[in-house]
């Protein structure tokens, strides 16, 4: 059904093609029956009444009392508003903040998301995945794949790219389709030439030499060639302290180095696999902001100078003064990409789009029949959490008759 679907919709952008190339763009997403919620909501419907489990968790909070996950789960399952989604972040956040905070279960996080899409409230899901450490927000790939899907059909790919950073800092690529839209949303991104400040560069080049490690053709090597590069920026500028400050990062400097190591095991490589010309332009635009600022850092104050050295050490400077290197080896390794061939004359958001054209398909179907899988496992643990829910409550009420007949007893 996934399959045929997809094939309509690839046939269709096909013929229009000529007239709407745009359109081809923004179809290389994923399909409806990705984003169907019919599996989701084919589940056993625990119907709530949200004021009363807001008043039993604060009872419960000022009591110093955990309050379950599995009361947290019902509030999410039963928002049915915006104002609820709102409401809702609260009761998240105090439940990260108490006893119970590890024990907020991954069909939660799932729904939570699920249920910001529904309302049209997709900024909270990203904000509270971004602060995942406040409000213990961990999706899986498959959710992850519909807040990334959400903003790429929006046109919003600095959003994408902010969800596939929190990807990358999870180092969640190892499912395909993650990896195809990821991908997707960096090539559409960096497209629109975005003007970014250090910690965006930071996170940008971390997303793309990441993620093109899972790709061993053009896409991937082009990706790891311009993540190193955008790295190795950051490096020169401020030092390798700051790139791998927060990020799964190998944190040994030289990542300029390692951009021209792409483009040498490009030129030494037998195969089709090229560099993009778009992306040999970035990183050559790169190297020559570098230079300049290489060439006017003398004109730097003392304070702004001793403000640098405190953040840039000897290494750092050593790998600075290789600048004048890196830009005639880039220079060489670039002119003999080009008399062997090895230019892809397309642009890395084309070969992107052809990706998610011809992979993306295939990879929904294995993601499709998981998520079925999950779905029911998860049911099958919710059930269970009913079912001891349950029997403690009993026990409770027993324990408290008995008290209660030993006290009359007594008297």
């Amino acid at each position: 059904m996934a399959a045929s679907f997809w094939t309509r919709c690839v046939t269709a952008a096909v013929k229009v093609k000529c007239f709407a190339p745009s359109y081809t763009v923004r179809r290389c997403l994923l399909s409806a029956a990705y984003t169907d919620t019919k599996v989701w909501e084919a589940r056993e419907k625990d119907p709530q009444n949200l004021a009363l489990l807001a008043n039993l968790m604060d009872q419960t909070y000022e009591r110093n009392l955990p309050v379950s996950s599995l009361t947290v789960s019902r509030f999410v399952d039963n928002i049915a508003s915006e104002e609820e989604v709102d409401q809702t972040e609260y009761y998240l956040y105090k439940f990260r903040h108490s006893p119970n905070c590890w024990y907020l279960r991954d069909w939660t996080i799932h729904s939570w998301v699920r249920q910001c899409l529904k309302y049209g409230k997709k900024e909270k899901a990203l904000h509270t995945v971004q602060n995942k450490v406040q409000y213990g927000i961990f999706p899986d790939s498959f959710t992850f794949n519909l807040l990334i899907d959400s903003y790429i059909k929006d046109g919003d790919y600095k959003s994408a790219c902010a969800v596939v950073e929190e990807v990358m800092l999870q180092e969640a690529f190892d499912v395909p389709s993650t990896q195809i839209l990821s991908l997707y949303a960096l090539g559409h991104y960096l497209a629109t030439k975005p003007q970014l400040a250090v910690s965006g560069e930071r996170a940008l080049g971390a997303s793309l030499f990441i993620c093109g490690l899972t790709n061993n053709g053009s896409i991937g090597l082009t990706a790891q060639f311009i993540g190193n590069a955008l790295l190795g920026k950051v490096e020169m500028l401020n030092g390798i302290h700051a790139v791998f400050k927060g990020m799964p990062l190998h944190w040994a400097p030289g990542y300029l180095d390692r951009a021209l190591g792409v483009m040498e095991k490009v030129a030494a490589g037998n195969g089709d696999i090229k560099l993009t010309k778009d992306a040999l332009d970035y990183v050559g635009g790169v190297l020559d902001e570098l230079s300049s600022e290489s060439d006017s850092s003398g004109e730097e104050t003392d304070g702004e100078e001793e403000k640098k050295a405190e953040t840039i050490d000897e290494d750092d400077e050593a790998e600075r003064a290789r600048l004048p290197q890196y830009v005639t080896r880039f220079k060489e390794l670039r002119a003999q990409l080009e008399s062997e061939g090895k230019v892809e004359a397309g642009s890395f958001q084309a070969l992107v789009s052809a990706l998610a054209q011809q992979e993306l398909s295939a990879a929904e179907g294995a993601d499709l029949e998981q998520y079925q899988q999950q779905v029911q496992a998860w049911e099958a643990e919710r059930v269970q959490l009913i079912r001891r829910e349950k029997e403690m409550r009993e026990m409770a009420e027993q324990e408290k008759r008995e008290r209660l007949a030993a006290l009359a007893a007594a008297q």
